[in-house]
């Protein structure tokens, strides 16, 4: 979920304006807005529920609220005020909440609840389970999307190839100065099957890819979770 403004930004240090990283990010962000889109076929009556939206404005961040023709139906929710991102799209309804994972709505408020790049950051496994199952809780189909621990170079701390295992990625972070995306409570490395075992009782889930498409490489996954 967003943070305040100054933490926030920092889920954008490899994708500054104008650069490669934010071309390349805002690429995978919209191959996954299509895929939102295929599987999930919203209509312009159906109600949307955006989990961990960012106040960080660029090319690169918040693609559904940038790209969706029927913003009036969506509901975003983050950590912080978000006076940048109401600011920037006034025509979709934000909740700020508590940082417990709970969400603030009635069982099956919403037709659709998606969320890209949050999963990852919610601090534990348990956290992570608990997130899903209340956006099971509020909405008929969940849609999450996390970047992939096997895409050739690291989202958040570009480094290449050396977080393919956990001890890689903590012995390259420690040389580069970057200890803290080692650390769990800031990020967790996302693979198909550590993003299986979250899968709520009681849903038919979908797994698969998205994003940069490199096969078995690519740049996201997907989880899609059904009644």
């Amino acid at each position: 979920m967003t943070a305040a403004p100054s933490l926030d930004s920092k889920y954008y240090e490899a994708a500054r304006p104008r650069s490669l990283g934010e071309r390349l990010t805002g690429a995978a962000r919209q191959r996954i807005h299509a895929d939102f889109l295929r599987l999930c076929r919203p209509g312009p009556e159906t109600t949307i529920l955006d989990v961990g939206v960012s106040d960080v404005i660029n090319d690169a961040a918040n693609g559904l609220e940038r790209h969706y023709p029927y913003p009036h139906r969506i509901t975003a929710v983050g950590l912080g005020a978000a006076e940048a991102f109401r600011a920037a799209f006034p025509s979709v309804a934000y909740r700020q909440v508590a940082a417990d994972c709970r969400l603030p709505f009635a069982d099956g408020s919403f037709g659709i609840a998606t969320s890209n790049a949050v999963l990852e950051h919610v601090g534990s496994p348990e956290n992570q389970r608990l997130l899903l199952a209340e956006m099971a809780r509020v909405a008929r189909t969940v849609f999450v999307t996390v970047p992939h621990r096997f895409f050739p170079v690291e989202h958040h701390t570009a480094i290449p190839l050396l977080h393919y295992t956990d001890a890689g990625f903590r012995w390259a972070c420690r040389r580069l100065g970057k200890e803290e995306w080692a650390q769990q409570q800031n990020l967790i490395l996302m693979s198909r099957r550590r993003l299986a075992a979250l899968v709520p009782p009681g849903r038919t889930a979908r797994l698969g890819r998205t994003g940069l498409p490199l096969g078995p490489f690519s740049s996201n996954l997907f989880l899609l979770l059904t009644p």
